[in-house]
């Protein structure tokens, strides 16, 4: 039996004060999906047609070009946000929890990257 009082007991095993800021990136970068992902919708569907020399003048365009940029980043960036919650609240064990956090962020990192270089480099006029 312990002299502690309830309060004493459960002081200082709150809140670690970060939860907030991961909120709020994840509801901004959603508000940013909101108004990407309609507005590519919208360039897809008015395309002429899907052939590959229509869409490289449709990423050539430098309006585009930024927002499919921009639209790359925020995917990616809610993408893991969302994954990182899911693998906090779902994988239990310390080291695969750790190790799959890292490699998540690896994979979002890696790919976002992939994305934004094919986009560039057709932008630029590397693609052949």
């Amino acid at each position: 039996m312990s002299v502690q009082s309830p309060l004493g007991r459960v002081l200082g095993s709150g809140s670690a004060k970060e939860g907030t800021d991961h909120f709020w990136a994840q509801r901004l970068s959603a508000m940013g999906l909101v108004l990407l992902v309609p507005w590519f919708i919208i360039v897809m569907v008015s395309l002429e047609s899907y052939e590959h020399a229509s869409v490289v003048a449709m990423i050539e365009s430098p309006f585009n070009t930024v927002m499919l940029v921009l639209l790359c980043l925020t995917l990616g960036y809610h993408s893991s946000l969302g994954i990182q919650v899911i693998i906090e609240d779902y994988v239990h064990g310390p080291f695969i929890k750790v190790l799959s956090l890292v490699l998540s962020k690896f994979a979002h990192i890696f790919v976002t990257i992939a994305a934004l270089f094919a986009i560039l480099r057709i932008a630029f006029g590397g693609a052949a």
